[in-house]
């Protein structure tokens, strides 16, 4: 059986996996890259205002946001994107390097996500008991 969330977030996580900043959330039958750019914007204003720079953060993302608007907003914000190529696309910055060692690093993002995962199982048994 397949369950589907009812809300997305696109969140940012520190180096551990720890969330530090969450986009507002989306309905589910969208996919996470829906509005990407105005969630982007809303999760780095919300380090902004809480006086954390972005200048120069460095940011891992797999392959399902690459494109061209988070790419410009990155660059925008000068932030450094670490965004897995994805093939489908043909993306005009191909002469970007994906840092294959720290991409390495996006465990800690996808042990995140898995533990949200399983607390909103948890939560989901819970309400309908």
């Amino acid at each position: 059986m397949q369950f589907f969330r009812k809300y997305r977030t696109n969140y940012l996580t520190d180096r551990q996996g720890l969330p530090i900043a969450m986009s507002s959330p989306v309905s589910g039958n969208h996919n996470d890259f829906y509005n990407i750019k105005l969630q982007f914007e809303e999760i780095t204003d919300t380090l902004e205002s809480a006086s954390i720079s972005v200048k120069g953060l460095f940011m891992n993302a797999d392959a399902g946001f690459d494109s061209v608007d988070l790419l410009l907003a990155c660059e925008q914000k000068e932030i450094i994107p670490n965004i897995a190529y994805n093939r489908r696309n043909n993306s005009q910055y191909t002469e970007r390097i994906l840092d294959k060692k720290l991409y390495r690093e996006r465990y800690s993002i996808e042990r995140t996500n898995a533990w949200t995962d399983s607390y909103r199982t948890i939560l989901n048994r819970k309400k309908s008991r």
